[in-house]
């Protein structure tokens, strides 16, 4: 590998002079602040949100720094992964004339973002067993293309990537290789993030949404290179992430014990509604899980989605992508819920197949 950032990223970003506010432009607190145009009488929620939030979300980054062990200067956060997903793509690639590598089936947004950002996108299916096809994606790849997208845990299979393929990917590759590890939290695998110092060309994305079950605080993480970070700041908006997300996130990140409690009983409850599933008749296969969901593939699948439905019950119809004909994705709920939906279920299997 000889990878060089500057070789990376699009032209008018690397001559970029980003947006910079007053609270760039000096150290220490302040106690007259008359340079944002902000309304110095308050606000009706509390004194304090008539001000902006700190732009680079300094006392979260550091409270993420100890707990993931690297440097607060590695982090970048967006407004959910999706705005890091975005933000990838506007700061390396360019419009209508780079490419990028996704591995399907994966999470949809890394292909939505690059149609958004007019990028092509070249395809390397992962293989029968889910796995990464190696071969397949070394020979995709030209001096155009700026990102590979692996996402494992993987979404929707569930499994985790085998490690291995993914450093060979590290090594070979001259462009960013993004390892999406929204579902980490749930795996024995060991995270990415502590290989930064290895693969200057690593970037890691995780989230709050999931194991820290804060998905409506829309907090995304990236971990990458100081280089890579500093570019990715240049490109976000100001003020990307509010006083309320950063409050909220360093009052959540001090129960870690709390988070870990949470992980080893969704697990628990993985493991037991994949035991019931698999053995209802009719269900083809519950797939291995490092997540917070389960595959199930079963005959129909799309009937029972709907049938679900009108259960009041919501699953994901993943019959559409490839490799995943009649299948559905099933988050791991409440006891309860994951009881109404093998409830269900039993009785959908009963009378579809009755005469079978």
């Amino acid at each position: 590998m000889n990878f060089d950032i500057k070789k990376i990223v699009r032209p008018n970003i690397e001559i970029l002079k980003a947006y910079s506010s007053a609270k760039d432009e000096y150290t220490g607190e302040a106690n007259v602040l008359l340079d944002a145009n902000e309304n110095s009488l308050g606000s009706p929620l509390t004194k304090w949100y008539n001000r902006y939030p700190d732009p680079y979300q300094k006392k979260v980054k550091e409270k993420l720094a100890f707990i993931k062990q690297i440097k607060a200067e590695q982090i970048f956060l967006g407004n959910g992964s999706d705005e890091c997903i975005d933000i990838l793509f506007r700061t390396f690639c360019e419009p209508g004339k780079d490419n990028i590598i996704i591995c399907p089936p994966t999470y949809p947004m890394y292909e939505v973002g690059a149609n958004i950002n007019s990028i092509e996108i070249k395809s390397a299916p992962l293989l029968p067993n889910f796995q990464l096809n190696v071969a397949h994606i070394e020979q995709l790849v030209n001096e155009q293309t700026k990102i590979i997208w692996i996402c494992s845990p993987n979404n929707p299979t569930g499994n985790s990537l085998d490690r291995i393929d993914i450093e060979t990917i590290l090594n070979h590759f001259n462009g960013l290789v993004v390892v999406d590890e929204a579902y980490i939290n749930f795996s024995k695998q060991k995270s990415f993030a502590q290989s930064l110092i290895d693969y200057p060309n690593l970037v890691v994305l995780q989230t709050l949404s999931k194991a820290w079950g804060l998905a409506g605080l829309r907090l995304g993480m990236c971990f990458a290179s100081d280089a890579i970070v500093k570019y990715m700041n240049k490109v976000k908006a100001p003020y990307n992430i509010s006083m309320v997300t950063q409050e909220l996130a360093l009052t959540a990140l001090e129960e870690v014990g709390q988070v870990n409690d949470m992980i080893a009983h969704l697990v628990d409850m993985r493991i037991a509604l994949a035991a019931v599933i698999e053995t209802m008749p009719f269900v083809e296969k519950v797939y291995p899980s490092d997540t917070n969901f389960i595959l199930v593939k079963i005959p129909k699948a799309t009937e029972l989605y709907r049938y679900l439905l009108t259960q009041g019950i919501v699953v994901r119809d993943r019959s559409s992508l490839e490799n995943c004909s009649d299948s559905l994705r099933i988050t791991i709920g409440t006891e309860q819920e994951n009881t109404a939906l093998v409830d269900a279920m039993a009785k959908w299997i009963e009378f579809t197949f009755a005469n079978d």
